[in-house]
C-alpha cells in the first residue's frame, strides 16, 4: 500500500504540473490570431467563428500547446496512463481477468485516439498518434499476457 501511495503521489504532481505547464504554454494562442480558425475546437463550439481572443476557450490553449508545444502536454498524458493503469491495478489486483478487461478498454481507448489524429500535419500531432498508439499496444499485450496467465492458473487449479 506504501508503494502504491507514494507512486499516485508522484504520478499525481507530475501531472499537476504538466497541466500547469501545458496550460501557460498553450496561452500564447491567444497571441496568434492566425491560428484561431485550426486550433479553437471548443470555443468553435461556442462561438461559430473566434473573433477576438476574450472568445477563446480555456481547453483550447491544451489543444495549442499539444499541436506546437508538444514536451509537456506528452508528460501530461504519459503521467496520466500511468495513473489509470496504476488506480485500475489496485481496484482490480484480485481479480486478474477485471484486470484484463480493464486494460482492453484502456487500450481501445487509447487506439480510438490514435486514430483521431492519424492524419495531423503537425509535429505534436505526429507525437500524441504514436504515443497513444504504442499505450494501446502495451495495454492489448499486458492484458492478453494477464487474461492468459489467468486461465493457465485456473487451469493447473482444477488439475492439482
Amino acid at each position: 500500500m506504501f508503494w502504491f501511495l507514494v507512486q499516485l503521489g508522484i504520478a499525481s504532481i507530475l501531472l499537476l504540473f504538466s497541466t500547469a505547464a501545458t496550460w501557460y504554454e498553450g496561452s500564447a494562442i491567444l497571441n496568434d490570431p492566425w491560428e484561431w480558425k485550426h486550433s479553437t475546437p471548443f470555443s468553435q463550439l461556442f462561438y461559430d467563428e473566434v473573433q477576438s481572443s476574450n472568445q477563446i476557450s480555456q481547453l483550447d490553449h491544451f489543444i495549442y500547446a499539444a499541436k506546437f508545444l508538444p514536451t509537456f502536454p506528452v508528460i501530461m498524458v504519459i503521467s496520466s496512463i500511468y495513473l489509470l493503469i496504476l488506480i485500475g491495478y489496485h481496484f482490480f489486483r484480485r481479480r486478474h481477468k477485471w484486470f484484463a478487461y480493464y486494460l482492453s478498454f484502456l487500450g481501445g481507448g487509447l487506439f480510438l485516439l490514435s486514430y483521431f489524429i492519424y492524419n495531423s500535419p503537425t509535429t505534436g500531432g505526429k507525437i500524441f498518434f504514436y504515443i497513444w498508439l504504442l499505450s494501446g499496444v502495451c495495454c492489448a499485450v499486458a492484458a492478453i499476457i494477464s487474461y492468459f496467465q489467468t486461465l493457465d492458473r485456473n487451469t493447473n487449479e482444477v488439475i492439482n
